[in-house]
């Protein structure tokens, strides 16, 4: 039974938490909602659930006003941002809590305990109090209490947003495993973070102040991002940016030399745009470069293996992401190219006009 938002309207205080949110959530399929914080995410949830009110519009399910069902027929789970546990209780009596309110039978109560903590790598920390355990193993006690419910919609809200990198890569990986038998389930999923709504959504839901932006299967959100807002949420860094032109079949930037417009925009017409450029297709200048570019280096940042140079050409700001560890100093001259081939084009307006071919990789699992 799909789960049905049209057209839902929340406003707090004069500030639109919801803006004519409209989706359809589907069994078996887990979705995940992406965008910056304060986007709206929590609140769509919290809709979802009957923990708030929507102003206008409608939510249903098989045909019924799920804005007017209480929240206790829901069949809903939620597992929030901040884990919650019960400090006083074990592990065991933390996921059994919600099924011995709801008067399950002792040996129904043990089977779902046992089978949730096992799902998630926790079968033999039954007697353990939260205080004994890691964040990460505290948010897995919450992710079984949700699933020993067994409910038929199930919301995660950021649950690893406050978790070190490290144990956000071992838990997303997790994540995906846990989540590849669904079932009859909804799964909604929200993250700020692109990777993870990639790697883990089978619908991907771009939110931005309030609004539904784009919804599609990760490649289709990653190949042709509908505005220059979702080609900045999803990619990360955000993707470069910038204004320029084509004129007689070239692109024009200020601060960029003219070049041949590449086969896919070759057939646009003159006029004003707004051109993109991941950082992944942006690098420190070799030879053969496609194009050559100055700037200065105005911030440097190593992150693991990878490292992230912030360059000002004139006044035109871009990121580039190169494998390795460079040594590059602020305030360096340096020089980049652009792969023209992986430009895309936008309207003045910010809308989609042309994407480039993208040989993409099936997500595992997929």
């Amino acid at each position: 039974m799909n789960l049905c938002a049209t057209d839902l309207c929340l406003t707090v205080d004069g500030v639109d938490h919801l803006r004519n949110v409209t989706a359809t959530f589907e069994p078996g399929r887990l979705h995940t909602v992406i965008g910056r914080t304060m986007a709206g995410k929590t609140t769509l949830l919290r809709v979802l659930a009957g923990l708030e009110k929507a102003d206008s519009g409608s939510l249903t399910r098989a045909g019924a006003d799920f804005l007017k069902t209480p929240v206790w027929r829901r069949d809903t789970a939620m597992v929030y941002q901040q884990f919650i546990n019960y400090p006083h209780l074990n592990v065991f009596d933390n996921v059994a809590f919600p099924l011995k309110r709801a008067g399950l039978p002792r040996d129904e109560i043990r089977r779902r305990v046992r089978q949730s903590l096992a799902r998630v790598g926790l079968a033999d920390f039954e007697k353990r109090k939260p205080s004994q355990l890691s964040g990460g193993q505290q948010q897995r006690v919450a992710m079984a209490r949700a699933l020993a419910r067994a409910t038929g919609i199930l919301l995660l809200d950021e649950p690893l947003a406050n978790l070190d990198y490290k144990l956000r890569e071992q838990l997303r990986d997790e994540f995906r495993t846990l989540f590849s038998d669904r079932g009859d389930t909804i799964v909604v999923y929200t993250t700020t973070e692109p990777a993870e709504a990639m790697m883990l959504g089978d619908v991907v839901l771009v939110m931005h102040e309030g609004r539904i932006l784009q919804t599609g299967t990760p490649q289709e959100v990653f190949e042709r991002p509908a505005t220059t807002t979702v080609a900045s949420i999803i990619n990360d860094p955000p993707m470069n940016i910038f204004p320029g032109r084509i004129e007689s079949g070239r692109v024009v930037a200020a601060g960029l030399q003219a070049v041949p417009a590449p086969g896919h925009l070759a057939d646009l017409p003159d006029g004003p745009y707004q051109f993109g450029l991941r950082a992944t297709d942006v690098g420190l200048a070799a030879g053969g470069a496609e194009r050559g570019v100055e700037g200065e280096a105005v911030f440097v940042e190593i992150s693991g293996s990878e490292t992230f140079v912030h360059v000002a050409v004139g006044e035109t700001p871009f990121v580039v992401q190169i494998e390795g560890i460079h040594d590059v100093g602020l305030g360096d001259l340096v020089e980049l190219h652009l792969r023209d081939a992986r430009l895309f084009a936008f309207d003045e307006r910010g809308a989609l006009v042309r994407t480039p071919s993208y040989e993409l990789t099936p997500v595992e699992g997929r």
